[in-house]
């Protein structure tokens, strides 16, 4: 038996009671009640900027929509515009049939 206490690292053996010393005592803080309201203070922030960060994200999606519903009458008056360029220059080459030399 006193062979085995003798073999005993007191290093090690130390470095285990001191860890399971800390962690016992940081359970025991991370478990109070100041601890508690610290975790209820920092969620209720986070909850705070989550609802800031929402109000802009729901401006921005707005303004995107507008921007788009603008884009699409601006390409759809191009479009249009186009159209009626190419209807006056179809109307354009029916009166070029007749050949210049015969004029």
């Amino acid at each position: 038996m006193m062979d085995m206490i003798c073999k005993l690292d007191v290093k090690k053996t130390g470095i285990f009671a001191a860890g399971v010393l800390f962690g016992t005592a940081g359970i025991k803080v991370l478990s109070s009640k100041d601890a508690k309201k610290v975790y209820v203070s920092c969620t209720a922030a986070v909850l705070r900027a989550k609802e800031c960060i929402m109000k802009t994200v729901s401006i921005v999606q707005e303004n995107a929509e507008d921007i788009y519903a603008e884009a699409v009458q601006v390409n759809d008056k191009r479009t249009a515009e186009e159209m009626e360029f190419e209807d006056e220059s179809e109307a354009d080459d029916d009166f070029q049939e007749t050949p210049i030399s015969e004029v």
